[in-house]
């Protein structure tokens, strides 16, 4: 499926894609770019998208290094 941009930038997702994803007014997407570098990957972040990402990161102290830079940019 093809769409168009706007002048500012903008694009406009068709109705279906819209509702088979569930995404409504105010729904947040996720923007990313493939590792090869030539496909934009548009994730609508919804409440199974993080039901998804639970575990996924446990671990990794990624907790303690945003709380550390928190104190850091506080200070």
């Amino acid at each position: 499926m093809i769409v168009r941009m706007t002048a500012k930038g903008l694009l406009s997702i068709p109705l279906e894609i819209l509702r088979k994803f569930g995404m409504k007014e105010g729904t947040r997407v996720h923007v990313d770019v493939n590792k090869r570098g030539y496909k934009i990957i548009l994730t609508p972040v919804t409440r199974e998208y993080i039901q998804r990402l639970r575990g996924k990161y446990k671990g990794k102290g990624l907790l303690k290094a945003l709380v550390a830079e928190k104190k850091r940019a506080v200070a």
